[in-house]
């Protein structure tokens, strides 16, 4: 009997069934009329909308019909700190950021540095988290974000301007509905039980809508939000959920940036890629060439084939091509993690070039920017 999966905002094992979470979380698949209704305002679909990467939403037409009227929405996402960066991490980001370019809003990206100290599966140091902060920002800032309408705050550092709103919040969460939520225990501790209070606050920077495009596995902080959001005087936020990016070692859960089997992760060489698709990328291929030539490959399964789909190549042609290719038996598996392995060092090496000129700008973005210099005058109450 296969293994039930899991899907927690700290946990995804097995395989995913993405229908059972989308009526788990009470949300939608993205409609082609919703889809539509969005090119009216950005002109063309990015390639994680039209390759279905992003796929599920809760209000996204009260979000665009909120545009349309002059009402505005703004954007928040995230980033727990933890570790080094690797390619599914930076995909939220990605998106938001052409999000933000295509509907000119603001973007508030929170470090969660508190939860990574307290999460008890971890042993991490307060220095440590904070090491990680310093590198993983410049990994998001190296995506393109506008500066001047881009806010990146810590935990640890924004607590005082946050803590007052955050104590009207938690006083409305009783411990039965946490519990239920995240799973909690009687051997979990009571910072890391506060802690979704903390996450749920950037939904409230604004008198407008919120947007969140994340990994579903974070829904269930936006079940909470989205019950006592009106009650506080603000909307029930918005989201846009993705899939999780196949992880190198096969189709089910998600990469782990503790497993470096499982990951590419944005400071590997090229040597690294190379070693890391050939020995772990997982195959929908045959055992043999002959064989593979007369049967084909399974490009549904293959990792090489739907890392191409889902990020490194645009060209809805080029990828057709290969997959009917891959499906016949005319393109073979070692053809294939070739072309993924020059997709894939083209886009580290321009991104690491990124992440080196960003470096003096840091400041812009968390103190000195004009939205950065905003939010530091206001205290939420």
């Amino acid at each position: 009997m296969p293994e039930k999966f899991v899907v927690t905002p700290w946990e995804v094992r097995g395989k995913i069934d993405y229908q059972k979470l989308i009526n788990q979380f009470g949300a939608e698949p993205i409609s082609e009329r919703l889809l539509k209704e969005m090119m009216k305002f950005t002109g063309e679909l990015h390639t994680f909308l039209r390759r279905g990467y992003f796929f599920a939403h809760i209000d996204l037409g009260k979000v665009l019909k909120d545009f349309k009227e002059g009402k505005g929405f703004f954007l928040y996402t995230g980033r727990g700190p933890s570790g080094p960066m690797h390619i599914g991490h930076l995909l939220p980001f990605i998106f938001t950021k052409w999000l933000q370019e295509k509907f000119k809003v603001n973007v508030y990206i929170q470090l969660t540095d508190d939860e990574k100290f307290l999460e008890p599966k971890r042993s991490l140091s307060l220095d440590d988290v904070k090491r990680w902060c310093v590198e993983n920002i410049l990994d998001i800032i190296a995506v393109g974000f506008d500066p001047d309408s881009t806010f990146i705050f810590k935990n640890t550092e924004y607590i005082k301007n946050i803590y007052p709103l955050a104590l009207r919040v938690a006083k409305k969460i009783n411990f039965s509905v946490a519990k239920a939520v995240f799973g909690f225990t009687n051997q979990t501790n009571i910072g890391f039980i506060f802690f979704p209070t903390l996450q749920l606050i950037p939904t409230f920077f604004e008198k407008k809508r919120c947007l969140i495009p994340a990994a579903i596995d974070q829904a269930p902080y936006w079940r909470i939000q989205r019950d006592l959001a009106e009650e506080l005087g603000y909307y029930k936020t918005a989201q846009i959920h993705s899939k999780f990016l196949p992880p190198l070692t096969g189709p089910e859960g998600k990469m782990s940036a503790s497993e470096p089997s499982t990951a590419v992760y944005l400071s590997d060489s090229e040597k690294e890629v190379r070693t890391k698709i050939y020995k772990y990328a997982f195959s929908g291929g045959q055992p043999t060439v002959e064989l593979h030539r007369k049967l084909g490959g399974n490009p549904d399964v293959d990792v090489s084939f739907q890392w191409l789909k889902i990020i490194f190549e645009e060209n809805d042609q080029k990828i057709k091509k290969i997959e009917e290719d891959y499906r016949s038996g005319k393109l073979l598996t070692g053809e294939l993690k070739d072309m993924l392995i020059e997709k894939l060092v083209a886009f580290l090496e321009a991104h690491r070039e990124k992440r080196e000129s960003v470096k003096d700008k840091v400041k812009e973005f968390m103190y000195e920017g004009k939205l950065a210099k905003q939010m530091w005058e206001k205290v939420f109450v």
